[in-house]
């Protein structure tokens, strides 16, 4: 009897086993036969789940908290998903350009650069072969409070942080996105998993992806081509006083620039770059010989000492700077933003200021609407978005991207007498300074001027090779310093849409009107 009832519980258990089996390849051939966004994961409702969110916000670092903050200060319930809430340590993102503090106010976050040691920036001074000039800001249109800002990037990030978290209607959670989802070609929200290891599933009519450069879902919404020209080595130097109190100080060194700035009352900060994706290993010690040997003999006596004990003290970080056209896929329910969506190399410290500037942009469009449930009009009217960042984001991507290239030094003698015009240039004063530092700190967000200057520097460096008199060598070496202006800045340009940069009335989503509701 008991064999038989043994038997009976196996022929069951098997039967049983064997249904569901069944039904498991009949779900997966069900689901392979759904048309899917890309790369997107498609998911059904299920237990653990968040639904009442309006936005749910992936990321919360620079870009992710101010729109959180932005987002909830005009009423919608933000959902935000961090990985990390702790104060993250990283050696970029550090530098808030004047433009991008007037961004801070227009959002209300201005006070967050306060009671951080945050230090003040008026603007800029060059070294160059013993040579050195200071560049100012033309902040007299603006009030005293403006200029920029440099500080600890971590403690930044922590009060955006608590300043959205502030606000009732943001619930801000550490969880790790692990995928978005979507039903019928529409982002429905997001698939993490939570503190605690449990998968959790979160859905609001609208997904705005800022998880920043390492971003693992940007894939699905855009078509990134990232490159990476170089690697920032950072190292903070204490108790060192800069020739050029309240400015950022830049090294024309060789092979390429080296960056210095206050981070706060006691600390200094240094940026060197490092050309190509292999650099030095920290760990055998050989980048602790390069920055001693290569770099440290072109650093100023004032920061010399200085820079060679913050080498000793062993606090040597990397980070590879990372460049990114936007070029978006726009997708029904889902949006990306921040370093997810468009990066460019942080020489001219630019990156937060796009990053504010898109929030402004991308709340004025919300602003109207009400309802944020119709996806398939809310994903046409928002390409608009992709059109009115351009001035902003196009100008400063397109400066840095050139003058990275002008200011590392070049085997090529053309290209180093554009670094040298480009040196003289500035030393000018007048406009020809002011007129570059209001590209450079988003305070003259203008393409057209952008390329004025940029070839006026082109024309200038040929007019120096033209004295005191020409020769065939000299005319030779002109024409070739105008073909190496044209290599640097036109595929910058078109990588950044030649149509959306200088003619954005002509683009048809610039007209783009509001949903009817």
């Amino acid at each position: 009897m008991m064999l038989l009832q043994y038997i009976f519980g196996g022929v069951v258990t098997s039967l049983l086993g064997f249904l569901l089996l069944l039904r498991h390849r009949h779900a997966k051939k069900n689901e392979s036969g759904k048309a899917g966004i890309h790369a997107v994961r498609t998911q059904t409702a299920r237990a653990g789940s968040r639904c009442s969110a309006d936005v749910i916000v992936v990321g919360a670092g620079v870009a992710g908290s101010a729109l959180a903050y932005t987002l909830g200060k005009a009423g919608r319930r933000v959902h935000v998903i961090e990985r990390d809430l702790a104060e993250p340590h990283r050696i970029v993102g550090e530098f808030l350009q004047p433009g991008g503090y007037l961004k801070l106010i227009e959002l209300g976050l201005e006070d967050c650069v306060e009671e951080i040691d945050a230090q003040r920036v008026d603007g800029y001074a060059l070294f160059k072969d013993g040579e050195n000039t200071k560049l100012s800001y033309p902040l007299e249109k603006y009030g005293s409070r403006v200029a920029g800002r440099s500080f600890h990037n971590g403690r930044f990030v922590q009060r955006m942080r608590e300043k959205a978290a502030s606000l009732p209607n943001v619930l801000m959670e550490e969880g790790t996105v692990t995928s978005l989802f979507e039903e019928k070609e529409v982002v429905k929200g997001v698939i993490y998993k939570s503190k605690a290891g449990e998968e959790m599933q979160a859905c609001a009519p609208l997904t705005i992806v800022c998880d920043g450069c390492f971003s693992n879902l940007r894939r699905s919404l855009c078509s990134s081509k990232v490159e990476v020209p170089s690697s920032f080595v950072g190292l903070i130097l204490e108790n060192c006083k800069l020739p050029f109190p309240n400015h950022a100080h830049v090294i024309l060194a060789d092979p390429s620039p080296i960056l210095f700035y206050p981070i706060s009352s006691t600390e200094v900060r240094c940026l060197v770059d490092v050309p190509g994706q292999k650099i030095p290993s920290i760990a055998n010690g050989e980048m602790s010989k390069y920055l001693k040997t290569v770099v440290a003999p072109q650093i100023p006596s004032e920061m010399h000492d200085a820079f060679i004990g913050a080498v000793d003290n062993g606090r040597i970080k990397t980070m590879p700077n990372r460049s990114m056209p936007a070029n978006p896929l726009p997708t029904p329910g889902a949006l990306l933003m921040g370093d997810a969506f468009n990066m460019r190399h942080p020489l001219t410290g630019g990156g937060m200021t796009v990053a504010l500037s898109d929030i402004a942009v991308l709340q004025n469009l919300l602003e109207p609407l009400h309802d944020l449930h119709d996806a398939s009009s809310l994903c046409k009217y928002l390409e608009s978005f992709y059109t009115l960042r351009k001035p902003v984001a196009s100008t400063i991507n397109t400066l840095a991207g050139a003058l990275y290239k002008v200011f590392s030094s070049s085997p090529d003698q053309a290209r180093n007498e554009m670094r040298q015009a480009c040196f003289d240039y500035l030393s000018l004063g007048g406009t020809c300074s002011t007129g570059p530092l209001a590209l450079l700190s988003g305070l003259n967000p203008r393409p057209l001027s952008l390329i004025a200057h940029f070839f006026a520097v082109a024309v200038f460096g040929v007019g120096r090779l033209m004295l005191p008199f020409p020769s065939p060598k000299r005319i030779w070496v002109g024409a070739r310093l105008i073909a190496s202006a044209c290599d640097i800045i036109f595929p910058i340009i078109k990588a950044e849409g030649v149509r959306q940069m200088f003619f954005p009335a002509t683009v048809p989503a610039y007209y783009r009107r509001t949903p009817i509701q």
